[in-house]
């Protein structure tokens, strides 16, 4: 199993060769200098994705540092928006940190509001999933899967086209706004990787398609799917990242049976990325929260939260990973179609996607 899962993230990024990184301060001088800053405000992180609700508290419980926790249930453009409105700005609604879709990093810093900074575990974060001069740096990552109410669903879908069904009639959502939410522009991105059988030039105009024709068949619910819509039944069959569908799973228990689907075809891999406000009221409590969440423990939170740590070689190569942790997580089998799109691809495919959405699907998604 482990081995598998080695294969898996080795083929998907590439390790990084070994990079000189110096730490501006002492550990025990930034965690000094942090606690006396004794706050940091995170932004758009829902408990329910990837383990935060228990890193947070990690981080709390190891440090003494209160986290301000701002709009749980933002998207990646309300976090680049939640900077530029708050750049003179040192209250409670200014963000220390981001976490982010890849696409939105290298913006952030071409528009400068985001600071560099480098990690103690810098050198094994892979270099495709990192900014060489340390201004964002990927996470963790994930695959797009269907979440599915199986006391409604009777015939589970396997792959994007199985969603025209007639049997689905009200019954697909996407978890977010296409226009705003990296994880419903992937979403859309699969859906048209499938329809274009792999070719990721036309993946964005042929996801709209997709749901255009998705939504004339009745299909489409225009609302933010979570686990609360999906076992009231207002959505049975939610678009999302794989590691929400099995928090999101865990947390029904059963009421109702839930199934996760990695489709397939049209298997997105999407890296999200951190970062750190180039006007953070709190800069020690930023990176103190870097270096937490690239330590040993903070990784092994987020496989906790079923994300595929961005650090994942490293600790499987040291013998790190809990046996249990990796027998909770889809057989590695189901992972191997997935496709990782360049930072390039991601960026256009999202220009398509966010601008064309109302116009070719006509269906704004309610939060």
């Amino acid at each position: 199993m482990t081995k598998n899962w080695v294969r898996l993230s080795v083929s998907a990024l590439a390790i990084c060769a070994s990079t000189s990184m110096v730490l501006a301060d002492s550990m025990d001088d930034l965690i000094a200098a942090a606690k006396k800053e004794g706050t940091l405000t995170t932004i758009a992180l829902p408990h329910d994705w990837c383990g935060y609700g228990d890193v947070i508290a990690g981080f709390k419980a190891k440090y003494g540092i209160e986290v301000n926790e701002l709009n749980p249930d933002a998207g990646s453009a309300d976090e680049i928006e939640a900077i530029k409105a708050n750049k003179g700005n040192t209250g409670p609604q200014a963000p220390d940190v981001i976490d982010v879709g890849l696409s939105f990093g290298p913006a952030a810093k071409a528009e400068g509001l985001i600071q560099p900074y480098k990690v103690a575990t810098w050198d094994s974060i892979p270099d495709s999933a990192k900014d060489a001069e340390g201004y964002w740096y990927g996470d963790y990552y994930g695959v797009m899967s269907f979440l599915v109410n199986k006391d409604l669903v009777k015939t589970v879908p396997t792959d994007w086209s199985d969603l025209l069904s007639p049997e689905y009639a009200n019954s697909v959502a996407l978890a977010g706004a296409p226009q705003t939410a990296n994880q419903a522009i992937q979403g859309v991105f699969a859906a048209g990787l499938s329809a274009s059988k792999g070719d990721i030039a036309k993946a964005g105009e042929e996801g709209l398609k997709f749901f255009a024709e998705l939504n004339k068949k009745g299909n489409f619910v225009p609302v933010t799917g979570k686990s609360a819509s999906l076992a009231q039944g207002s959505t049975p069959i939610i678009i999302a990242w794989d590691y929400n569908a099995l928090s999101w799973r865990d947390v029904l228990a059963g009421n109702p049976p839930a199934d996760v689907v990695i489709p397939k075809t049209g298997v997105v891999a999407g890296v999200y990325v951190q970062a750190i406000s180039a006007f953070a009221p709190h800069p020690n409590a930023a990176k103190l929260w870097m270096e937490y969440l690239y330590s040993d423990e903070g990784q092994l939170g987020w496989l906790k939260g079923y994300c595929h740590p961005i650090r994942f070689n490293a600790l499987a190569k040291e013998g790190k990973i809990p046996a249990d942790l990796l027998a909770k997580l889809p057989a590695a089998e189901a992972y191997a179609p997935a496709i990782f799109p360049t930072l390039d691809q991601q960026a256009a495919a999202k220009e398509v996607i966010a601008k064309k959405w109302s116009e070719v699907v006509g269906a704004d998604v309610a939060k």
